[in-house]
């Protein structure tokens, strides 16, 4: 089985660190990865998207043109990914940013105001991990045991203390 996951946003919505988690779950889980990182030259402010395989067997392109998974965090990335989703796939699109509804009746769509839930909690700028929890909720492609593992070892040592907070997050996420 082979998951091929889009995340995308603008610089500084924690676009790549949230394909990072997903790809450390991922090797926590004992199965093949690949974590391929895109931005903009502006980086804070430009897009920034990123492609994530898992997959039970070796991965033989990095590279995702139709993903199963799509996370979106603004209207851009929505409009430039949402046709590209295979059909049966799921997009989790951070409804706080993105006002529009997909017109597509051929994959799933999970409208999740990411970015609010976050705020609310106090968890300024961690609407990325709530849709992670949304998408592990909705999917069950990494094991909770996997992902706790994964946060930890994607948060920097000198930012240990938001360890806990990235939980969360992802709890958040998994409840909406």
């Amino acid at each position: 089985m082979t998951n091929e996951i889009i995340l995308a946003g603008f610089g500084g919505q924690g676009i790549l660190f949230a394909g990072k988690v997903l790809a450390y779950g991922g090797l926590m889980d004992e199965r093949e990865v690949s974590w391929l990182p895109s931005y903009g030259p502006e980086m804070r402010g430009g897009t920034a998207n990123c492609s994530v395989c898992i997959s039970d067997e070796p991965i033989g392109s990095p590279l995702v043109l139709e993903p199963d998974l799509l996370i979106a965090m603004n209207l851009p990335s929505y409009n430039k990914f949402i046709g590209a989703v295979k059909p049966g796939g799921k997009a989790f699109i951070d409804s706080t940013m993105v006002d529009e509804k997909c017109q597509r009746d051929d994959i799933d769509c999970f409208y999740i105001p990411a970015t609010q839930l976050a705020l609310e909690n106090n968890l300024n700028g961690m609407g990325n991990i709530v849709l992670i929890g949304k998408l592990l909720k909705e999917t069950g492609i990494i094991s909770s045991e996997a992902i706790k593992k994964a946060v930890e070892k994607s948060v920097p040592p000198t930012k240990a203390n938001l360890i806990e907070a990235n939980l969360k997050a992802i709890e958040i996420g998994m409840k909406y």
